[in-house]
């Protein structure tokens, strides 16, 4: 039985942009006065969702409490930045009351679960819960994976082949090891794409899961928090692709940082972003830009062509400096490529 004492964390998970970080930022506003810390991990080396993050900080997670581990997928930096830093949070005088693990879109799960079985923190933390995120609109359009039927005609030609793409295995994985399946950007999916969404994810799915709609990342936080899952001590009910391996790699991912000058025309670098997604395969773009003449930085995020935008606050002392993370497949990012689609 899980010893009360112990500080209870909840994962994160989701593909690229399915609104992790927008999910965080509504825990954190409606604690109802628990004390949280809040672990961010990125894919890439310029984190963005930590900085969105701090901009939100409270009394109730104050900035010292968010922690960004950007060296590499937490599920394969483990004993190096993962247990370090759970080891100095709980050494903390005061200490969380629960915390919040927002794991990078391409990490699998499953290898974050077992270090909750490390010594150094078996006594102290438990996994109240894995939440798996999915962008209901593009799961229904089975964005996940770039040609679903192409796969199938494949495996059906030779069964003995493993032909699923990365994107759709870290979605499998994802789906697998969770709890609870918020199916987010619900407004944008309708109905429609509410209920394709789940029936592609109950089809992958190794059990019943509770699937959720959610928008702009508004729950009740006793929905999702609470849930005494105990998940590192149920790891055989949570099956992944990379069971039975001593370690795994992201070599099927890349990202590039771009920097650029201000920004005198922002549809314009909407449109060229989106395009980007169209003709370079770019997964995910996000960064903060500056904009001539406005004293607030842009923070600029994109899913496929799906680009969104808004002025979060001002930037004050810090340097205006303009930068974009994209993310994609291996092969498909082309730095050169991008720089032109952008412009610069």
């Amino acid at each position: 039985m899980t010893s009360l004492a112990k500080i209870p964390v909840t994962v994160i998970t989701g593909f690229l942009g399915s609104g992790k970080t927008t999910l965080i930022r509504h825990l954190m506003t409606n604690a109802n006065g628990k004390k949280l810390a809040v672990l961010v991990n990125e894919f890439g080396s310029e984190g963005v969702d930590g900085e969105i993050l701090k901009s939100c900080a409270d009394a109730n997670c104050p900035e010292e409490n968010i922690v960004e581990l950007a060296n590499g997928c937490i599920c394969c930096t483990v004993a190096d930045e993962f247990i370090p830093t759970m080891q100095s949070l709980l050494a903390r005088q005061v200490q969380p009351d629960h915390i919040l693990i927002e794991t990078s879109g391409l990490a699998l799960p499953k290898p974050l679960l077992k270090a909750f079985d490390w010594p150094e923190i078996k006594s102290r933390i438990t996994v109240d819960g894995v939440i798996a995120l999915a962008d209901a609109e593009a799961v229904a359009a089975g964005r996940f994976a770039p040609d679903p039927a192409a796969v199938d005609a494949q495996r059906a030609a030779d069964e003995s082949l493993d032909h699923e793409t990365p994107l759709s295995e870290v979605f499998e994985d994802q789906i697998a090891c969770a709890d609870i399946v918020l199916l987010t950007k619900a407004d944008l999916a309708g109905e429609t794409g509410i209920a394709a969404a789940k029936q592609v994810i109950a089809a992958e799915a190794p059990r019943p899961l509770p699937m959720l709609s959610v928008t702009d990342g508004a729950i009740d936080p006793q929905v999702i928090l609470g849930l005494n899952a105990a998940a590192e001590d149920d790891l055989a009910a949570r099956p992944s692709h990379h069971d039975g391996e001593e370690d795994h790699e992201h070599d099927d991912f890349a990202s590039v940082v771009i920097e650029l000058p201000e920004i005198t025309d922002i549809d314009s670098l909407t449109r060229a972003v989106a395009r980007l997604a169209r003709e370079h395969n770019v997964l995910r773009a996000k960064g903060y830009l500056a904009v001539a003449g406005k004293p607030m930085r842009l923070l600029l995020q994109a899913v496929g062509e799906r680009v969104r935008h808004q002025f979060d606050r001002p930037w004050g002392a810090a340097p205006r400096c303009s930068k974009l993370v994209l993310i994609g497949e291996q092969g498909d990012i082309d730095e050169a490529a991008i720089r032109a689609g952008l412009g610069i």
